[in-house]
């Protein structure tokens, strides 16, 4: 699986990227739960979905300082 470009991230509504966000954390608990038991197959998803967590979290601080500007 692809990481999700930057741009593709800023172009979805805050709305849609709060249930990214939701997603993706529930995804990497998952992926923890995974790795702790020995099941993990790729781990470097493990890297990705939090590198996309972050994305996500430093567009929707971006949007809600400009709403405050």
């Amino acid at each position: 699986m692809s990481l999700t470009k930057i741009t593709e991230i800023r172009e979805l509504s805050s709305e849609e990227l709060q249930g990214r966000l939701r997603d993706l954390k529930q995804e990497g608990l998952n992926l923890r739960l995974q790795q702790a038991t020995g099941q993990l197959e790729n781990s470097a998803r493990l890297k990705h979905v939090r590198r996309e967590v972050a994305q996500v979290m430093t567009v929707l601080t971006e949007r809600k300082h400009q709403a405050a500007s």
